[in-house]
């Protein structure tokens, strides 16, 4: 009897685990009570856990839990566990393994403290300190109670503490991140990105960690002046990668290659001679883009604005959003340009010039602009003519031609020629009377000495005036060049006549008599 008694306390013990306190072990909850849990560990007697160490999901009869025990028998002779110091100790020797290999732990902070932030990290409490929170610009209400990724960057064993860092965490995920969309990134695929800045030249767009650049060239097929007519800072939009540098970091991307190029298919859209409406988009000093479609533009050259007129500054003529009708004189497909009209849609005036301003009519203009060299006349079919200013007197030395003309002055003038293929008109005023020059001659031979007025000193002589609407030239070389300095203008100076040029129009004088 007394063997059987023994054998059965044998097997009683055997079934029994050998626990001690302060070893962490395995539970399996039996019963919830209100304010006390009662969990089986393989004793023979039932372990008590006060329920407020439970989380809501660890409440379950039958579950299986890990528990620290923390006495072998209480007052009622029940082991006494605990849940969160079982949390804590596993927690702590799984962010010391962590910690060892530089992986990243989850926390949350809890608590505002001088200097920073406490952190609950596996049941550990942490220190975040300001300068690693990486929280600059974010409300603590934004903060507390929040999970976020961490790096363990100190760590105390004997006081198990820790210091973590928000600031490396962030930069590791950034760099896991970026490593994965570089894996992830292909030539010719679409992805979707942020616009992160923008320069004259392009935008600097964020993939979600890595930047990739597009340019302002791949922006649209239409021309644009800057990237901001296309995308703001902020927008989302929707890229394809076009080129891809690992080495040196640069993404090429681009928004137009989204779409069809509308000039893939130009030989069935326009054809040379045709008429179309477009929008004038650009206007530049030597012509006027207008836009035929999306995408596609045309230049009017200043040579193909007028027949008759000379267009110094399109922007005179148009407006930025002007519709004109236009003719297709050429296309290049490859050089993606087309050349546009709009004189070719008026008959050329210049073909019957030649017949209808016959040379020696006398006709009246308009004038209605000069250069130095001389004046522009608007004749009655729009055609214009030009005054040189050789062309304004026989007599008078004209230094512009404003100084005889006015803008928008009615004049009197003869056709000197009609050049059709270069459109160009020569016109006299002069010429409406007849050349006094032989009477001059006459009336001023060789060594005639006379008295003339002081008109203006210039470095090749010195012009004077002999009488009204005429005047003659001492030249440098017939005068002292410092008596000369010393003239003024409405002086009056003794001079003789050297030279009379009746085809160039000219009297030479001498000083030197």
């Amino acid at each position: 009897m007394a063997t059987v008694k023994s054998e059965l306390e044998e097997l009683y013990n055997q079934s029994i685990k050998l626990i001690k306190e302060g070893q962490v072990v395995t539970g399996k909850i039996v019963s919830i009570r209100p304010k006390e849990v009662l969990v089986d560990v393989g004793f023979k007697s039932e372990g008590v856990v006060p329920i407020t160490e439970f989380t809501q999901g660890d409440l379950e009869v039958g579950k299986e839990v890990e528990f620290l025990i923390d006495s072998i028998e209480n007052d009622a002779g029940m082991i006494v566990l605990s849940r969160e110091k079982a949390v804590r100790m596993q927690g702590w020797d799984k962010i010391v393994k962590l910690s060892q290999e530089g992986e990243l732990v989850e926390g949350r902070p809890v608590k505002k403290v001088k200097g920073g932030f406490l952190v609950e990290v596996m049941g550990i409490e942490g220190f975040l300190p300001s300068s690693l929170s990486a929280f600059k610009g974010v409300s603590e209400r934004d903060i507390l109670f929040k999970y976020f990724k961490f790096k363990i960057v100190k760590i105390n064993n004997l006081r198990r503490s820790l210091i973590v860092s928000r600031r490396e965490a962030v930069q590791k995920e950034k760099e896991v991140a970026k490593d994965k969309i570089w894996q992830d990134l292909k030539i010719g695929q679409n992805y979707p990105g942020t616009v992160k800045a923008i320069t004259d030249f392009g935008a600097f767009i964020d993939l979600g960690g890595v930047d990739g650049l597009l340019h302002i060239t791949d922006m649209s097929w239409s021309k644009i002046a800057h990237p901001s007519e296309i995308v703001a800072i902020g927008d989302k939009i929707e890229v394809m990668v076009l080129n891809l540098d690992k080495e040196s970091g640069k993404v090429s991307l681009g928004l137009k290659q989204r779409l069809p190029d509308p000039w893939q298919d130009i030989a069935n859209k326009f054809n040379v001679g045709l008429k179309i409406k477009g929008k004038v988009v650009n206007i530049l000093p030597y012509g006027v883009f207008v836009e035929l479609e999306k995408g596609i533009e045309g230049l009017i050259h200043v040579s193909e604005i007028s027949w008759t007129k000379r267009v110094n500054n399109p922007g005179e003529m148009f407006a930025i959003g002007d519709m004109v009708e236009t003719q297709v004189l050429s296309i290049d497909k490859d050089g993606r340009r087309i050349s546009l009209s709009l004189k070719q849609l008026e008959s050329n005036p210049w073909i019957d010039a030649e017949s209808k301003y016959p040379v020696g009519t006398k006709i009246s203009g308009k004038v209605r602009g000069f250069t130095e060299y001389g004046a522009f006349v608007e004749l009655d079919s729009n055609l214009e003519g030009m005054i040189h200013v050789s062309d304004l007197s026989w007599t008078k030395r004209v230094p512009h031609p404003q100084n005889v003309l006015k803008k928008g002055q009615k004049v009197d003038v003869v056709v000197l020629s009609v050049d059709s293929q270069n459109r160009r008109i020569a016109l006299g005023l002069k010429q409406l009377q007849p050349n006094p020059w032989v009477e001059i001659a006459a009336k001023y031979p060789l060594d005639t000495v006379l008295e003339a007025e002081v008109v203006s000193v210039t470095e090749f002589g010195v012009f004077v005036k002999i009488e009204d609407e005429l005047e003659g030239l001492i030249y440098a070389s017939e005068i002292d060049k410092d008596a000369a300095a010393k003239l003024n203008a409405g002086e009056t100076i003794k001079v003789k006549v050297i030279k009379v040029d009746v085809e160039q129009a000219k009297i030479g004088l001498t000083s030197k008599i």
